[in-house]
């Protein structure tokens, strides 16, 4: 039969194992959080951007006003058709790519019904 001690000291063996996956799926957790909040906030950009083509503003300064500063600096905004902002997810480990986004929006007008 093991000792107390001989217990203890396989439980931290054990703890010391598992730190480095939870480590792992924290920061896999964490960055599809900014993964989704980014393709989220690249939506809400290009929706920007198509209210602002509807009615004659600049599409492509509204949808950048749109994004949040952290991603602004590197967006890429189409215009031709419906508007399409493209913005890059910044990873959490050093040395992995970034992750690319892309959302798109069209505010056509509505249909207007002929009385006669």
């Amino acid at each position: 039969m093991a000792s107390a001690l001989e217990q203890k000291g396989q439980a931290a063996v054990e703890l010391i194992a598992v730190i480095p996956v939870l480590l792992t799926v924290a920061l896999l957790v964490a960055q599809l959080a900014i993964a989704g909040h980014a393709l989220w906030s690249a939506g809400d950009a290009a929706r920007a951007g198509a209210r602002a083509a509807h009615v004659g503003d600049d599409a492509e300064s509204a949808a950048v006003r749109a994004l949040p500063f952290w991603l602004d600096g590197a967006a890429e905004i189409g215009t031709s058709g419906a508007i399409q902002v493209r913005v890059a997810a910044p990873a959490l480990i050093p040395g992995v790519p970034e992750i690319p986004v892309e959302a798109s929006a069209r505010l056509d007008p509505a249909p207007v019904e002929d009385d006669g």
